[in-house]
């Protein structure tokens, strides 16, 4: 299992970037957003899903990042240069949590979901939630709770009901636009 975190501090293809976390208390959500911004980097980082590719790192792109509390998926709606939204991708995980430099973390549990904006879906990486269960790197526990965990929030975007779609493009204008994020490293 990996371990990975919001400030993305370890990825060599970005040479400057600008990190923010803030936490929120509210109705609508509970737990650390962050924004990641992308200033220069080496390469754009490419993915295809089904018959389409789409650029989802390049300069003045930014990835908006959910860690709900008490919650086994993180959200990651990413967006381009002109700040219109890309994807939304959804990481499932067995825990969350922030470090003493108030960066928050999470521990991946392989099974992803992708949806495009022109509202496709995608299970991604079952292959790999299986090979680490027949490997031993996770329990069957912790293969229930990524499957369980996908199937929820898949059965929330079929129903109209995951609310990170229209709060990300929300958020991404009125809490980081207006200055009203504070800045972390």
């Amino acid at each position: 299992m990996k371990r990975k975190f919001g400030d993305r501090a370890n990825w060599r293809r970005i040479s400057r970037r600008r990190f923010a976390c803030r936490y929120v208390e509210s109705e609508k959500f509970t737990g650390y957003i962050t924004l990641y911004t992308i200033y220069n980097l080496k390469e754009p980082l490419w993915k295809h899903y089904g018959t389409h590719t789409y650029r989802i790192a390049d300069k003045g792109y930014s990835w908006l990042q959910y860690f709900p509390k008490n919650s086994h998926y993180i959200v990651t709606a990413m967006f381009d240069e002109k700040q219109e939204i890309i994807q939304w991708y959804i990481d499932t995980c067995k825990t969350q949590g922030v470090t003493e430099q108030g960066v928050p973390w999470f521990d991946d549990l392989y099974l992803d979901i992708v949806v495009l904006r022109n509202g496709e879906v995608f299970l991604l990486d079952e292959d790999e939630l299986e090979e680490a269960l027949a490997r031993g790197v996770i329990t069957k526990e912790d293969y229930m709770l990524a499957t369980t965990t996908a199937r929820e929030v898949l059965h929330a975007i079929n129903a109209h009901t995951f609310p990170y779609f229209l709060m990300s493009l929300d958020h991404r204008k009125r809490l980081f636009e207006n200055g009203d994020f504070r800045r972390k490293t």
